[in-house]
């Protein structure tokens, strides 16, 4: 039995590779400073009870019997279980690395790319192919809520088949390392590479497809995609020309309905958004040969991923409601689809990293400011710092003098407690208090904390 370890397997993308590889008989092993913190207690166990074996990250794990070390972006070089896996030898390799080598072991191997959206479009393709019985192995950055029954951590499918469907990662450029049978992009907005950067390498991926490749038409950054392969399918929710659109797109309590081909659906979803996330899956599912209403009729049970734009719950006529948006695409379209329903809105944003922020901070606040009404409040801690040496030269009052700046309602906190309880101070009948930001799961703690106070 083949035996690997993970230093940082608390981590999204980490975990649910330590789950795919446990599923596949190797002898895994794992450590995060999360878990040595007592974070995250519930993923711990999780991971546990599929005989995942949980060290503190200390070089304890690493002994001769091990065949590689897996490490992320996230986890630095100085920690004891790299030293240790240096010094005797063991192979130390990126998590990309794996979930290229996995990804390129199916004959059938669908990759999701774009600036925005592909957890969601990652997810839907997948539990379309397992309703479809094409028994698919899916690897996502986000968690399943049509999975959360099952054993471990869900943001994995597991089946023994031949189709394999997983998100691919711009931000490291890993996605160059993927030659899939589909590609599929999302879009392509500003997030942690320049515009042409990102236009240079989804091209590439594109062009590396074997079957084919979908495309969203109604982003003009993605109009270097369309000739990139002999077979392209774009979709649309504005231009009706596209190969796959979507009209008549009407909120409802708690989703979304849409037209396709003359047949209305819904969506278990909020914001038009997820209706193009929906077409994108659906032209993807239709180059595997799955019937266009069929997909439909299946994403009608699709209950989505979490923190994107989750209600957690509804207490005293207030709703909080958790989100992953963290770059001015992803803000400006949760703030449309939040805008479409009545109610004042208390927006907490986390910023996520200073280098971020420098790069497109400004950004997100015009995203913010573009959709608030007079009555709607931003509220902005200091920007999430993880450890390491970084340069901090821009802090979030930065970025709250800007939104000040442009006539709208923010205050800048120190610390998040104080920010919590500045929340449960001013809620009122009808609110909608939303937490916003990437990387954190502590967030969603906190929005579970007001929920119980307000």
């Amino acid at each position: 039995m083949t035996k690997v370890g993970f230093s940082g397997i608390a981590g999204s993308g980490m975990s649910a590779l330590a789950q795919v590889l446990k599923f596949k008989n190797y002898e895994v092993s794992g450590t995060d400073r999360s878990f040595d913190q007592k974070k995250e207690e519930k993923n711990k166990q999780a991971l546990q009870e599929l005989g995942i074996k949980i060290y503190p990250q200390n070089g304890s794990m690493i002994d001769n019997s091990y065949s590689a070390l897996y490490t992320s972006t996230a986890v630095e070089d100085t920690i004891p279980d790299i030293k240790k896996a240096k010094e005797l030898n063991i192979p130390i390799l990126h998590r990309s690395d794996l979930l290229s080598e996995i990804f390129s072991s199916y004959p059938y191997n669908i990759a999701v790319g774009g600036t925005s959206g592909k957890s969601t479009v990652t997810a839907m393709i997948g539990y379309i192919l397992d309703k479809s019985n094409k028994l698919p192995l899916l690897i996502n950055g986000a968690l399943l809520k049509n999975y959360e029954d099952q054993k471990g951590i869900p943001n994995v499918i597991l089946n023994n088949g031949q189709y394999c469907v997983i998100e691919a990662d711009e931000s490291d450029g890993s996605i160059e390392k993927y030659t899939p049978y589909i590609s599929v992009i999302n879009n392509i907005t500003l997030d942690h590479k320049s515009i042409e950067e990102l236009q240079t390498l989804f091209k590439n991926f594109a062009s590396r497809a074997k079957k084919g490749v979908v495309y969203n038409k109604d982003c003009p950054n993605s109009s270097v995609i369309q000739n990139s392969h002999t077979n392209v399918l774009s979709f649309s929710i504005t231009d009706s020309s596209a190969d796959f659109y979507a009209s008549e797109i009407t909120p409802v309590k708690d989703g979304t309905i849409y037209t396709i081909n003359n047949k209305k659906y819904r969506l278990n979803l909020i914001g038009k958004f997820n209706v193009a996330n929906a077409l994108c899956a659906i032209a993807c599912c239709s180059l595997l040969g799955i019937d266009v209403h069929n997909s439909c009729q299946i994403l009608e049970n699709f209950q989505g991923t979490k923190r994107r734009l989750e209600i957690l719950g509804t207490k005293n006529s207030i709703t909080v409601i958790d989100d992953f948006a963290h770059n001015p695409d992803k803000v400006l379209a949760s703030m449309s689809a939040l805008k479409t329903y009545k109610g004042r809105l208390i927006i907490m944003f986390q910023p996520h990293g200073f280098a971020p922020m420098r790069m497109m901070g400004k950004q997100i606040i015009e995203s913010f400011c573009k959709q608030m009404d007079d009555d709607d409040i931003l509220l902005i801690p200091e920007i999430y710092f993880a450890g390491g040496t970084v340069k901090r030269d821009i802090s979030s009052k930065d970025l709250v003098n800007h939104a000040i700046s442009l006539k709208k309602n923010s205050i800048f906190f120190e610390k998040r407690e104080n920010l919590k309880e500045y929340i449960l101070k001013i809620a009122d009948k009808n609110d909608r208090i939303v937490l916003m930001g990437a990387r954190d799961n502590t967030i969603t703690l906190m929005g579970f904390e007001i929920l119980e106070k307000i």
